[in-house]
């Protein structure tokens, strides 16, 4: 019995070692596993901005040459609000203020101030335009 026991005792300690052995080699295969993907990962991703640099380059060439062809024949552009615009706002604030003051409901009397103070001075705003291009117009020629 006791020679049974020893036996028993040394099988089972070859088995824990090989199963320990396997469960190391399982543990590297996944490990390597994991690597791998990340390299894979990693490598789609330098494509990816790879890709974005030549998309981006062929821009920036695009771009300077529209550049140069819109300096050759580059107009001065307006920065800012234009007459219209600046006219329907201050009709808006004017009209918004009068009708406060003449309605008796002020906030009704604001809106619709606001708006026919808005449709007069944008109005005006655009006759403004139209007296400056003919200026202009007359100027050079």
């Amino acid at each position: 019995m006791k020679k049974l026991l020893a036996l028993f005792a040394i099988i089972a300690s070859l088995a824990s070692c090989q199963s320990k052995a396997s469960r190391e080699a399982e543990i590297q295969k996944a490990k390597q596993a994991t690597i791998d993907s990340m390299a894979a990962a990693a490598s789609a991703k330098q494509h990816l901005i790879d890709s974005m640099r030549t998309v981006a380059a062929r821009n920036a060439e695009k771009n300077t040459q529209t550049e140069n062809n819109s300096q050759a024949t580059a107009t001065k552009k307006k920065k800012g609000l234009g007459n219209v615009s600046k006219g329907a706002i201050i009709g808006a604030g004017a009209g918004a203020i009068t009708g406060a003051l003449v309605d008796k409901k002020h906030g009704e009397g604001a809106i619709v101030g606001s708006l026919i103070g808005a449709g007069a001075g944008a109005a005006t705003g655009v006759v403004i335009n139209h007296v400056q291009k003919k200026k202009k117009k007359k100027t050079t020629n």
